[in-house]
């Protein structure tokens, strides 16, 4: 069964709030969605868009939370 793409043509997306500010590797998130969060590249706006559930999501950021500073 094929998924509906989502619309997100009007999306306001969220830079990370660990951006540098200068341009750097960034994601962005689209708080605007209950069930799925949209994920892209800052430097590629117009780019490919990944949808992550989200459990799944809250899992990764919990993950990343919890691990020891690099």
């Amino acid at each position: 069964m094929a998924k509906k793409a989502r619309d997100l043509s009007t999306a306001v997306w969220r830079k990370s709030t660990y951006s540098n500010g200068d341009g750097g590797n960034c994601l962005e998130v689209c708080d605007a969605h209950t069930a799925v969060v949209p994920v892209r590249d800052s430097k590629a706006p117009h780019g490919p868009v990944l949808t992550i559930t989200a459990p799944a999501w809250t899992s990764f950021v919990t993950s990343l939370k919890s691990a020891p500073a690099a």
